[in-house]
């Protein structure tokens, strides 16, 4: 007895979970690669784009038949050879009918199939109809000529081809895009002429490299009319390399003073420009643009109407901000990964992608032509038997006649074979006239020159080279159009700074004194009579324009800055400056300057302190400011003195006390920052009471205005000769009334 114990079978097999897993999504990855997201290199399609033609042929779908639902078309694809979603077969369905998504569309749609403003707005499939289009036969004419492998389908019951036999690369003419698992594949597609040229070019040079065939294939050809710019270069080395990507931009015009957009890049809609254009407007970032239109119609598919507020509008440079800032302009990535005649995906150039393409077209080819040699030779196999018959009709008859068995007989007989004998039992008694012996060996005749000529094809490589080359130029004559996709060497477009995009206007800054501001147009505000918050009042205003920054000194000596137009308006409060910016806890803001970045400064405590620095130093975009002016303890920020000419110009300090010191400018030093050099000397022992009040800046013939209380005296560039004096010094008393100095003023 064998004590042996035989393992029991629960049903289930375990393995490790980790083992399980890997397995499934390794699975899961191989089906998603090969059968559903990459393209087939011989016919460009995909799974279900191919089972859509195939089952559309089926069903008799031609270019010249009527066309039927669209939903009898996906229930024979979902129903026999892709059982998946009949939505998703429905959308890729209406994808290969759509002319402003595929450059050559495979499917005629009547009915709403969407529209370039919104793809999938099309209608259910009970609603519309399809048939294949013209083109379609270059897809489909060679199937049944024993071209291609055929495979069961998911259920057995039938069969489906596992690729189609096409006469051009499809994948290069209609490109496809696709995401599997690690990887994805972006084709665009190309002008058929151009690819034809670049086939012919590599049968005729087998050595071309691709540099040569981008002479033929100059780049994509989307289906619309849009510019592409991406230079000759960088086309080259996309084609090379098989990954990089292209710039496309719309195309327009003037017209009658107004801006109208004509052709939009690939699978852009013109509501979304129109949307991202308008959103410009309300943020008041495109101040040139009055109103924008979308007058598209049948007629014309693409127009958008841009209304410039003013015929001075630089059209250039707005449209240049605009390709910048909105879909105008447009790069798609391309990454020619395909599943080559391998079996394998991976990512082609373009020489490497139309040789093994050609590499395909010439099999199937030869597939062809030894399709059609068998059935040439059995029909003269089945001829020749036909004719011993006419040889010896009377013989022939009397066999069938006379015998139970003829068959046998009479291959007995005359030397036929089964196939022979049963053709000739087959044979209508109508047929076997005199005259059809005559049409038989005209018949034997013209396939014997066939089976020539093909044998003689087949035998040589220039022969088979040459057939493959004209059956391209005759469906290049038939199918090939002109390029749609102008090609146009632009570079990239550049947005304009926001300081471009505002018009430049006149306006006065204006804060108080708990540092709320905002921005009043022109220059001829009286900061003073504004109406401000309670227990709130005028701090300090100065001119400035709507295109230049304006920067605030607090009370450390830290400067802060923002852009003039963004100010809020004076016909408010304004807002309060900690809600842009976040100065340290206590401070408060106590100056402010405007102007250009080159223009000078001079920075200043109350201590009698101060240097000239650029405006551009006291610019930045850091909400916590940047150090400026260092400040000795209990010293204030001064109101910055704007410098017009540093090797010209009077810099006059004023003190509490009266004292009044003009100097040189130049004798100040240029800094970015610090705490700078004494500008009029102050007595130690009177730092505690007597401090500087304002300092200014006076050009060569300019006046000085001193202001005391409601009082105002005006000091010419000969009267600050009393005054002037080394920096550094105690300066010239100003007169008895006049020493209680509120404010200095350059006119």
């Amino acid at each position: 007895m064998n004590d042996t114990v035989r393992p029991v079978f629960h049903g289930f097999e375990q393995i490790p979970l980790r083992e399980y897993a890997e397995r499934a999504y390794l699975d899961y990855s191989m089906y998603v690669v090969l059968d559903r997201a990459l393209p087939f290199l011989g016919d460009g399609l995909k799974p279900v784009q191919r089972r859509i033609v195939y089952a559309m042929s089926e069903l008799g779908l031609n270019a010249t038949a009527k066309p039927k639902k669209s939903a009898r078309t996906v229930g024979d694809v979902i129903g026999k050879y892709h059982p998946h979603g009949d939505s998703a077969c429905y959308e890729a369905l209406v994808l290969m009918a759509q002319p402003f998504s595929y450059r050559y569309p495979l499917i005629e749609g009547q009915g709403n199939f969407g529209s370039p403003d919104d793809p999938k707005s099309f209608a259910a499939m009970r609603y519309t109809e399809a048939k294949l289009t013209p083109i379609a036969e270059v897809l489909l004419g060679e199937l049944g000529q024993g071209t291609v492998d055929w495979t069961p389908n998911f259920d057995g019951t039938l069969e489906e081809p596992t690729w189609l036999p096409a006469r051009l690369p499809h994948l290069l003419l209609n490109g496809t895009t696709g995401i599997a698992v690690g990887m994805a594949t972006d084709i665009p597609p190309h002008n058929l002429n151009e690819v034809v040229s670049a086939c012919v070019r590599l049968l005729d040079d087998p050595d071309a490299t691709t540099r040569d065939l981008c002479e033929h294939v100059l780049g994509p050809d989307y289906p619309t009319e849009a510019e592409i710019i991406t230079p000759p270069a960088e086309l080259r080395a996309m084609y090379e390399s098989g990954s990089g990507s292209v710039r496309a931009r719309a195309t327009w015009q003037k017209e009658n003073g107004n801006f109208v957009v004509t052709a939009l890049p690939y699978q852009v809609s013109p509501s979304k420009v129109i949307e991202q254009i308008a959103a410009q407007m309300r943020a008041k970032k495109l101040p040139w643009l009055e109103d924008i239109r979308d007058e598209s119609d049948h007629a014309n598919p693409v127009r958008v109407v841009l209304v410039p507020r003013s015929n001075r509008v630089d059209a250039e440079q707005l449209m240049g901000h605009l390709f910048a800032t909105t879909d105008l302009e447009k790069s798609y990535r391309v990454n020619l990964n395909v599943i080559g005649l391998d079996g394998k995906p991976a990512v082609k150039n373009l020489r490497t992608l139309l040789e093994e393409w050609l590499t395909f077209r010439t099999d199937t080819v030869v597939r062809r032509l030894k399709h059609r040699q068998e059935k040439v030779e059995r029909r003269l196999h089945l001829l020749e038997g036909l004719l011993v018959a006419f040889l010896n009709l009377d013989e022939v008859i009397r066999i069938i006649r006379t015998e139970d068995e003829p068959r046998p007989v009479l291959m007995a007989r005359f030397g036929l074979t089964e196939e022979q004998a049963d053709y000739i039992l087959e044979t209508r008694l109508r047929q076997l006239a005199r005259l059809e012996e005559m049409k038989i060996r005209g018949e034997q005749a013209d396939l014997q020159a066939e089976r020539e000529r093909i044998e003689a094809t087949l035998g040589s490589k220039a022969k088979l080279k040459k057939l493959v080359k004209e059956e391209l130029l005759a469906d290049a004559k038939k199918f090939g159009d002109a390029r749609m996709s102008p090609l146009v060497a632009r570079s990239a477009a550049q947005a304009l700074s926001e300081t471009e995009l505002v018009a430049s206007e006149p306006m006065t800054v204006v804060l108080s004194e708990k540092g709320w501001v905002r921005a009043a147009k022109g220059h001829d505000v009286d900061a003073a009579s504004l109406s401000y918050r309670e227990g709130d009042a005028l701090l300090a205003a100065v001119r400035s324009r709507s295109t230049l920054q304006v920067a605030f000194l607090d009370s450390t000596g830290r400067a802060y800055s923002t852009l003039v137009h963004s100010l809020p308006s004076a016909r408010g409060n304004g807002e309060p400056l900690t809600g842009r910016f976040s100065p340290p806890p206590g401070a408060s803001f106590q100056a402010l300057a405007s102007g250009e970045d080159d223009a000078r400064f001079v920075l200043a405590s109350s201590h009698g302190y101060g240097f000239v620095t650029r405006f551009g130093n006291l610019t930045g975009r850091n909400k916590a400011g940047k150090s400026m002016l260092s400040l000795t303890p209990g010293a204030k920020v001064l109101q910055p003195a704007a410098v017009t000419d540093p090797g010209q110009d009077r810099v006059v300090a004023a003190t509490s006390a009266g004292h009044l010191l003009a100097f040189p400018a130049g004798e100040l030093p240029e800094l970015d920052k610090g705490k700078g050099n004494k500008l009029i000397d102050i007595p130690k022992a009177k730092l505690g009471t007597e401090r500087v009040v304002a300092v200014a800046a006076v050009p060569p013939g300019g006046n000085l205005i001193v202001k005391s209380g409601a009082r105002s005296m005006t000091l010419s560039w000969k009267d600050l000769d009393a005054y002037l004096g080394a920096r550094a010094t105690r300066g010239g008393l100003l007169p008895r009334g006049w020493q209680k100095v509120d404010g200095l003023a350059v006119e």
